[in-house]
């Protein structure tokens, strides 16, 4: 890798732009980059370093900081362009981090514009061609050409000579941090903890699988409970032989289980006998027991039945009479009967005797017939007359009905012609109105279309007034913020200043005696500066920074609130001016702060929108009416039609009325002569016809029921003879005797029911006598069943333990027999798991450094830096022999320190001595060309650990004042001599005589306005 040209613009201190032209530094092989402090030397480096990666080194990558310089201009931006070649390939590189810059309106303010990478590749043929604008792509490519990482790259080629010193001084573990982010020793680190993760898993697996055995064995303990004759195996889970200890206890519980269920059955035989024995001496006791009581209750029945015998022979001798009563029962029904019928019939006779005229009271049935008939006859003659009568009042009624008809239609005719002579009124002023109503709506359209756009310009024109108040008020807190900003940004830069000028002192107040400046490298300090009168230190000027910054901040958040209300009263102002046709929609609204001619006032807007308003309203109310008005003239010209057609109606019914009634008067006519020839008196045909139809009906219901009163009389008679030889032929000297010995079907039944009861139990009786079983029960000694039964429930109770008892031995073994499968399958399965854990353990701690067999307790990581670092101080050697004129030589050590780790220790051999000592021991000066020499051999490992990437241009920074003359020269002869590889050294160094040594200079200038640089040939 080659660099040729640096451009840095507003980069760091530098304000504006600057370029590093390295093919002119690199021709002599050694350039010397000095400059005052704070000037920016460093900076360069980070340019280089950051137009790489896209980052500055680690170290100054703090968070809070900005690249961008604070000397530039606010139009200038952020930008670092790299030229170089690696690979065989000529790129170039630029970048520019996330940055404000000013916003391109005539609001002003800043906008935050985004991080920009660019890759270019030059061809001979075509010049540049770009390759690509991603971040990331230009990040892989770059680290895939340069075959480093940014941390590698600033230990490379940025070669920091102050954390190479204390790489030398430092213990094996911050060794091993450094070496580790250099040589990616990360996949070792992770094989370590990933075999220590397997060694936990499996680890936890065994303990589970430990733990599954001991939660059986537990389940096995408590299923034994006191078969198991010794006790549970008191280990706990990752014992070795825990699985040997559970195996053997289960067996041991097994097999006194299994004595214990040989026991059982044989208790249980011996209560199942025993109980069968007293169950038939039970079962004998109670049927003797049975048996004499049934023999003692057949006996006192008996003696119950001879003692209701007279009651018995009464009940038989009462039903035998009432069952030949029911013999003569139906004569008796028959005579009750006609005796009723014949007193109903003989009071319906003396009723219409007293109706009759009194020479017809005593008259029998027929005579009243024969007047009845006559009555009759007069009654048929007087029918027609009764007919014409009646439809003589109906052509009456009829006549009326006509009458009726005839006013209502005259009524309707005169009130329709009133209505038809004010028709064509009515018809124009239903036509006026639905015409009104139609503009009216035409009227409300145009004003809507009116209204809504006046609206707007009335809502935009209040957030205009709005706005102009509230663009005061922002500006007002703007030109404060920026005020603040000016103040805060001249208290920084003077702080700056006043501690530059005292920047000895602060530098001085750091200094230990032993130890080396960091300006001149020197270990002693004869007269280190004074802080003087108002000293600022670095805390100070940061505070002021800061405040600088957040004043800064402040001042950007106002313009853009500024901009903002700006922007906002601008569209407000635009949509509340009155649209021309001859307006360019694109001009711009004026500032809130201008108010023009044609700028109209809210007040104006909310007039005319009033009296739109009112107008629209008035003309939506009269185009509401519409529908209304249509109807209304539909309707009215469909009643118009209606009426003439019921003046027409009404005309053709008064003709056929007129009609009607001649008809009508000229059959009255007719009738009444006919009737005036039949009517005798003053009375009316109805009249006397009624009179007669009375006095015939009156005669008929008067002849019936004489006939009826001598019919019930003579069925009577013939009851009576009946129900006499009936009752003869029964048995029975009188009916009334017969009546008496009747008995309802409830009584017989119930009498029925005792004599049957009587004999069942009488036949019951005799049955249970005659029983030899019991007749034998009786002649023997008193039962005794409560003894027999308590021997039976005991030995009941023996066989239930009994049963119970082999139950829970069968129970307790089938488990045992279970939970031991259970144990031999998971100290089964456990075997694998134990096997893996102890292998993969084994692993684990000799790659941790904590296993017997690694006896210098190195870690995997360490064991693979040390022989990286073995070859880092084999490439040292070279040139620290060199520089030292032969004396030292850097070997690595991979001896233990006390309790430490091995692996990782530095020492240096001293020919002069012949005695191999730390490291830690060296002078300022051996410390620093010591330190050289490991960083160049560093360089050269982590070159070759790339894949061989050649690397042109290096960087030395600072350390050379603690050298003398002498070391001096040798170590410029060593850094001389890189040049016979055809590379360019860069040393950054203050060191006033390394100027006279060094001819090709690239100086930095540090100035008010900005740091620059200055290109020195010799």
């Amino acid at each position: 890798m080659r660099l040729h040209r640096l451009v840095l613009t507003a980069f760091g201190p530098f304000g504006g732009a600057q370029e590093v032209d390295f093919d002119a530094l690199s021709s002599g092989g050694l350039f010397l980059l000095h400059g005052p402090t704070g000037a920016g030397k460093t900076s360069v480096l980070d340019a280089v370093c950051y137009a790489l990666y896209g980052a500055v080194p680690g170290a100054r990558q703090s968070p809070g900081t900005t690249l961008r310089s604070d000397h530039a201009d606010p139009a200038l931006p952020t930008e670092v362009l790299l030229e170089l070649t690696v690979g065989g390939r000529r790129l170039e590189i630029s970048r520019s981090p996330a940055q404000p810059r000013p916003k391109k309106t005539k609001a002003g303010g800043f906008t935050t514009e985004k991080a920009q990478s660019r890759l270019r590749e030059h061809d001979p043929g075509q010049g540049w061609k770009p390759l690509s604008k991603s971040h990331q792509e230009i990040g892989e490519e770059i680290t895939r050409l340069l075959g480093m990482s940014r941390e590698q790259f600033c230990q490379v080629v940025l070669l920091p000579q102050g954390d190479f010193a204390r790489f030398l001084r430092s213990d094996a573990e911050a060794r091993g941090r450094l070496l580790g982010k250099l040589f990616d020793t990360r996949r070792f680190a992770a094989v370590e903890e990933r075999l220590a993760e397997l060694r936990r898993a499996a680890e936890a697996r065994v303990r589970a699988g430990d733990e599954r055995v001991l939660a059986v064995a537990q389940r096995l303990a408590q299923a034994a409970g006191p078969a198991a004759e010794t006790p549970e195996p008191n280990a706990q889970p990752g014992d070795p032989g825990l699985a040997g200890q559970v195996l053997e206890w289960a067996a041991v519980a097994r097999g006194g289980a299994r004595e214990r269920l040989d026991i059982a059955r044989v208790v249980l035989d011996a209560a199942e006998a025993r109980h069968r024995t007293t169950r038939s001496a039970l079962d004998a006791e109670l049927e003797t027991d049975r048996l004499q009581r049934r023999h003692e209750e057949t006996l006192r029945r008996a003696a119950g039945l001879e003692a209701g015998r007279p009651e018995r022979d009464r009940c038989h001798e009462r039903l035998e009479r009432a069952r030949r009563a029911e013999r003569v029962a139906p004569a008796l029904d028959l005579r009750d009967e006609a005796e009723h019928a014949a007193g109903r019939a003989a009071a319906a006779r003396d009723r219409h005797r007293a109706q009759l005229p009194p020479d017809l009271a005593d008259a029998g049935a027929d005579r009243l017939a024969a007047v009845e008939r006559d009555f009759r006859q007069q009654l048929g003659a007087l029918d027609a007359a009764r007919r014409a009568e009646r439809r003589i009042a109906g052509i009456d009624a009829e006549r009326a009905a006509l009458d009726r008809d005839a006013g209502a239609d005259d009524e309707l005719v005169r009130e329709s012609a009133d209505w038809l002579d004010g028709w064509p009124e009515t018809r124009r002023a239903l036509a006026v109105r639905l015409e009104a109503a139609q503009d009216a709506a035409t009227v409300a359209e145009q004003l809507a279309g009116r209204l809504a756009p006046l609206r707007r310009r009335l809502e935009a024109a209040r957030r205009r007034d709005s706005l102009a108040e509230e663009s005061a008020a922002v500006r007002s807190r703007r030109d404060d913020a920026r005020e603040r900003a000016l103040d805060a940004h001249e208290h920084w830069l003077g702080l700056r200043e006043r501690r530059l000028r005292g920047i000895a002192a602060e530098l001085a107040a750091g200094l230990t005696d032993g130890e080396p400046c960091a300006v001149c490298g020197s270990a002693t300090h004869p007269e280190p500066a004074r802080p003087g009168d108002g000293h600022v230190d670095r805390a100070t000027e940061e505070r002021a920074l800061e405040a600088h910054r957040s004043a800064e901040q402040a001042r950007a958040r106002a313009e853009q609130d500024l901009e903002v209300v700006r922007e906002r009263y601008a569209s407000a102002q635009a949509e509340a001016l009155e649209p021309r046709p001859d307006a360019d929609p694109a001009t711009p609204a004026a500032a809130p702060s201008g108010t023009g001619a044609d700028t109209p006032a809210v007040r104006d807007l909310e007039s005319r929108v009033a009296e739109l308003n009112t107008a629209y309203a008035a003309a939506h109310r009269t185009a509401a009416g519409t529908h209304a008005a249509r109807e209304a003239l539909a309707a009215a010209e469909r009643e118009h039609g209606e009426r003439l057609d019921e003046v027409r109606r009404a005309e053709r019914r008064a003709a056929g009325r007129t009609s009607r009634r001649e008809a009508l008067d000229e059959e009255q006519r007719t009738l009444r002569a006919d009737l005036d020839q039949v009517r005798t008196g003053g009375a009316t045909i109805a009249e006397h016809a009624g009179r007669l139809e009375r006095r015939a009906a009156l005669l008929a219901d008067a002849a019936e029921a004489v006939r009826a009163e001598q019919e019930a009389a003579a069925r009577r008679k013939e009851a009576d003879g009946r129900l006499s030889d009936a009752a003869f032929r029964a048995g029975f000297d009188t009916p009334q005797a017969a009546a008496a010995a009747l008995l309802d079907a409830a009584a017989q039944r119930g009498l029925q029911a005792r004599v049957d009861a009587w004999q069942t139990e009488a036949a019951t009786v005799a049955d249970r006598l005659a029983e030899a079983d019991a007749q034998e029960a009786a002649r023997q000694a008193p039962a005794r069943p409560e003894a027999a039964r308590a021997a039976h429930d005991e030995a009941e109770r023996a066989l239930r333990r009994a049963t119970t008892a082999l139950a829970a031995a069968r129970e307790r073994c089938a488990e045992l027999d279970r939970l031991s499968a259970a144990v031999d399958r998971d100290v089964r399965q456990l075997g694998p798991l134990r096997q893996e854990y102890e292998r993969v353990a084994r692993l684990a701690t000799l790659t941790a450094g904590t296993s017997a067999d690694n006896e210098r307790k190195m870690r995997l990581e360490a064991y693979v830096l040390a022989a990286r670092l073995e070859q880092v101080a084999a490439a040292a050697t070279a040139r620290l022999r060199r520089m030292s004129g032969g004396r030292y030589t850097l070997v690595h050590s991979d001896a233990r320190t006390g309790s430490r780790r091995a692996g990782l220790g530095l020492h240096v051999v001293d020919s002069w001595t012949g005695r191999e000592r730390d490291t830690a021991t060296l002078s300022g000066g051996e410390t620093f060309f010591a330190s050289l020499a490991l960083a160049l051999g560093l360089a050269d490992v982590v070159t070759d650990e790339a894949g061989g990437m050649r690397l042109d241009t290096l960087f030395i920074d600072e350390g050379f004042g603690s050298l003398d003359d002498q070391t001096l020269d040798e170590v410029l002869d060593v850094l001389d001599s890189l040049r016979e590889r055809d590379r360019s050294v860069g040393i950054v160094s203050h060191v006033a005589d390394l100027r006279r040594r060094i001819p090709v200079q690239l100086e930095v200038v540090k100035e008010r306005d900005g740091s620059t640089v200055r290109h020195r040939a010799g």
